[in-house]
């Protein structure tokens, strides 16, 4: 049964169309990515499937129905502005934000407490939220956000402001709860975060739904007609089917003819004696698709 259904939901303000009909579902235990450039329609989308915003027209569901007060006690949200009170302790501050959610103060305190350490902000639990750094406020949102347990949880630009280290913590996070079987929606610019960790997703541009389904279907649809690979001998002087040789990474690209396969190209190379350690077909990236898509909509407006 799928945690969120919008359907051809549509949002104006004033002339200006937000979200023109967007239709997508999300499954229950996936990371799914919500995509776009600036100023797509993400964040209005957001703010309906959190009821913040009413559809001019369309529907959401939500956790297997209409939103009530009772279900929003069970989403966290990350925004992207951060939503932190700036002059108290970041104790204080992570306890009455949880603490909204509906969580017993003993309960809140401890939870709170855990996550501090796993966050490595414990030390800095009687600072003022203003006294951190970009990437400590960052952990603490998510604290927030992650705190009461959520089963639906929508996170704009996670990794904002966060080094390496705890980029990874985060990213293994997101794992471990979709393992639990919570729902995550992801909104971020980083595509191959997306690639890494998205199961499906959906790409919005200009209000409208430009990609939807899952990421290896949608790389596999725009792949172009090459194949990489790396050789560890020396290849045949011509390569029948190739139109194309050039030299990438250690390895080659092989742009086939039209009319060629790449079973074809294998079977030859193997035929001829070529010792391959890696051949694979070339897969664009999700940034590339999105730069593809998002141009081709621009050139047509």
């Amino acid at each position: 049964m799928a945690t969120i259904q919008a359907h051809e939901i549509v949002k104006r303000f004033g002339n200006q169309t937000a979200v023109n009909q967007v239709t997508f579902n999300v499954e229950a235990g996936e990371i799914f990515g919500l995509l776009g450039p600036n100023g797509a329609g993400k964040t209005t989308t957001i703010r309906i499937i959190l009821d913040i915003f009413k559809p001019d027209s369309g529907s959401v569901e939500v956790l297997g129905g209409t939103m009530t007060e009772d279900k929003k006690n069970r989403i966290g949200y990350l925004p992207e502005e951060r939503g932190l009170y700036q002059d108290i302790s970041l104790e204080m501050c992570l306890n009455y934000l949880v603490r909204l959610k509906g969580l017993k103060p003993s309960y809140a305190a401890n939870r709170v407490s855990e996550l501090m350490k796993q966050f490595d902000l414990y030390d800095h639990r009687k600072k003022k939220v203003k006294e951190l750094s970009k990437g400590m406020q960052q952990k603490a949102q998510l604290i927030a956000t992650l705190a009461h347990e959520p089963d639906l949880i929508i996170v704009d630009e996670p990794f904002s402001g966060l080094d390496p280290v705890n980029t990874q913590m985060v990213k293994d996070l997101l794992r471990q709860e979709r393992e639990k079987g919570k729902t995550i929606v992801m909104c971020t610019h980083q595509m191959h975060q997306v690639e890494e960790l998205c199961d499906r997703l959906v790409l919005i541009n200009h209000g409208k739904v430009m990609l939807y389904g899952k990421i290896n279907e949608i790389r596999r649809n725009y792949a172009s007609h090459e194949v990489i690979i790396h050789p560890l001998n020396d290849l045949p002087a011509s390569l029948p089917g190739v139109v194309q040789v050039e030299p990438v990474n250690s390895g080659y690209l092989l742009h086939l003819e039209r009319n060629s396969s790449p079973q074809e190209i294998l079977k030859y190379l193997v035929e001829t004696g070529v010792a391959l350690e890696k051949f694979e077909i070339a897969m664009p990236t999700l940034d590339e698709i999105f730069i593809q898509v998002v141009t081709a909509q621009e050139e047509k407006a």
